[in-house]
């Protein structure tokens, strides 16, 4: 059964951002709002997640500023998470063909 909440912890893991940094994310990128218990704990959701990912994928790879990404999320949300996942794909494979490369 797959969870419908994932904590900061678990986000942090899965994405490779630190704790420190979701936080500062959240604050700075108005379409990234996990939800909050009565404790004011975050809890994030598969599209948090994929919203992160998108986040790190612009900073990393087109080299945009959070104002940057900001403006890109707003204008065109579907076609960066397109992108982003077929990066993610490649990247994967290019790391499977060097570790092939390595036993011939």
């Amino acid at each position: 059964m797959e969870k419908l909440y994932y904590t900061i912890a678990e986000t942090s893991e899965e994405t490779g951002i630190s704790m420190s940094n979701l936080r500062f994310w959240e604050m700075e990128i108005p379409q990234l709002k996990p939800h909050r218990n009565e404790r004011r704990t975050r809890f994030y959701t598969k599209e948090d997640i994929q919203l992160i990912k998108n986040i790190d994928y612009l900073q990393k790879t087109e080299n945009l500023t959070l104002s940057g990404v900001r403006e890109r999320l707003r204008k065109r949300k579907d076609e960066i998470s397109r992108k982003q996942q077929i990066y993610e794909k490649l990247t994967s494979i290019k790391k499977d063909l060097r570790e092939i490369a390595k036993h011939l």
